[in-house]
């Protein structure tokens, strides 16, 4: 069965802006938190945010940052991309992730 969010995270409302993503468990730094968005020319903004993308807010002291999967035989980057812990999260703390530094058509 598809679920649109691993079991550690839901979404819920934030005090940084609308609704956020939050730790429902401690997260370890390094985890891979899922895919956040997806490469894909056909649509409009060229890619698809999944809810781990739509719900995740800025910070400028992030616990998250984006990275390009890699194929491990080509070692080539694929069009999606995942949100990795950069330090343990405390259960009930906001997942954010730096806008800046997060342009999604860039590799």
């Amino acid at each position: 069965m598809y679920k649109p969010l691993p079991n550690y995270l839901t979404i819920r409302n934030s005090w940084i802006e609308g609704l956020g993503l939050f730790a429902t468990a401690k997260i370890e730094r390094g985890t891979d938190l899922g895919v956040s968005h997806i490469l894909n020319e056909d649509y409009e903004n060229g890619y698809i945010r999944t809810p781990l993308g739509g719900f995740v807010n800025h910070s400028d002291n992030p616990n998250v940052i984006k990275m390009a999967e890699v194929d491990t035989e080509t070692l080539l980057e694929i069009d999606r991309f995942h949100l990795i812990a950069i330090r343990d999260i405390d259960e009930g703390e906001e997942i954010t992730v730096t806008y800046t530094l997060y342009d999604i058509n860039s590799k």
